[in-house]
């Protein structure tokens, strides 16, 4: 299996790389970040109960911990320890749309190995190539392996079918995002980490689609909590995207994990790619520039009225019905006629 964990080259692929493609060998020691190990727990574990639930079933978030210099699972329904078996093999059902062969019922750790080693196979047949992966290591709870797992189902089930003028799918799926967020102020999507950071390109995708849903004019990049949460909410209550990020996560983060970004995004892409793209962004209006006395002396005009209107000092020509707000310069050299009501 690819080795997508390496901290040497996490998260930096050139363009044009194939996220599905697999390589021979992989680091099993090798750390995630913790910040990456975190989003990818939360947002692999609401991606998998998106579609269990359709099953009528869930699973919970990893939970670990370190005690003494050593490894301490809690025993909780865990992402690692629930795939380990029927879960796992009832979310390749749901997602598939196929059966797969008949599950030992047992709760006997043999039991468990045979039920994965079933979905691995399954998945291989599916021309995804597995290497250094094992049965034993998903139902031991190997948060780095059972996450490596889970990111390629996810490519295989969820972006590995985008096509986007024949580009890669991960290249197919930027060049979409791209595409949706181009008539966007402030929005400037050239990667799935910090493009993301200050929600305003989940809110445009949002917006182009849903209009009625935000007000995109209101928004403002220097407040990237609000944005995003504010797009979270909206694709959960009204576009069936569950909450697969938390905010807080990627506005601190130095660098997003791209694979939980890339999952997120492309729940968007399956619920827009076939809808009509309804919202628009008005061209902002130039604004009038501020009267210039001292070019209308030079053009002749003789006296400049100032008058007072319930917010603002004014002036005005005499010789036009255009006014303008009075001037920052206290140094008018032009006979001022003040009405008696000024």
């Amino acid at each position: 299996m690819v080795d997508y964990y390496e901290s040497a080259n996490y998260g930096h692929y050139p363009p044009g790389y194939d996220y599905t493609q697999q390589e021979e060998e992989w680091d099993r020691e090798g750390l995630l970040d913790p910040m990456w190990e975190k989003q990818q727990k939360k947002t692999f574990t609401a991606w998998c109960n998106s579609h269990l639930r359709k099953a009528g079933t869930n699973i919970d978030l990893i939970e670990e911990d370190f005690r003494n210099g050593k490894k301490i699972r809690i025993v909780n329904e865990s992402i690692s320890q629930s795939l380990s078996g029927l879960k796992l093999m009832l979310l390749l059902e749901v997602i598939s749309g196929e059966n797969l062969p008949r599950p030992d019922r047992g709760k006997m750790r043999f039991h468990k190995i045979a039920n994965v080693n079933k979905a691995l196979a399954f998945i291989e047949g599916k021309g995804v190539k597995l290497v250094s992966i094992g049965a034993e290591e998903i139902v031991d709870g190997n948060v780095k392996m059972t996450l490596g797992l889970i990111w390629t189902i996810i490519l295989r089930f969820a972006i590995q079918d985008i096509n986007v003028e024949d580009l890669s799918a991960r290249d197919g799926l930027l060049l979409w995002c791209q595409r949706k967020t181009a008539p966007y102020n402030n929005v400037n999507v050239h990667n799935f980490h910090n493009s993301w950071k200050d929600g305003l390109a989940f809110c445009a995708l949002i917006h182009r689609h849903r209009p009625e849903l935000l007000d995109y004019s209101t928004l403002h990049k220097g407040d990237p909590l609000h944005n995003l949460n504010l797009a979270f909410d909206i694709a959960e209550k009204h576009l069936d995207i569950p909450r697969m990020l938390d905010a807080e996560d990627i506005v601190y983060a130095d660098r997003p994990d791209e694979k939980s970004i890339m999952t997120y995004v492309s729940s968007f892409y399956h619920a827009f790619r076939n809808a009509p793209e309804r919202g628009r962004i008005e061209p902002a209006k130039p604004k009038e520039p501020p009267f210039d006395w001292r070019k209308a002396v030079s053009e002749g005009v003789k006296r400049i009225v100032v008058y007072r209107t319930p917010s603002s000092v004014c002036l005005s020509t005499t010789d036009s019905n255009q006014s303008f707000p009075f001037p920052t310069e206290a140094d008018v050299i032009v006979p001022v006629h003040c009405p008696h009501n000024a």
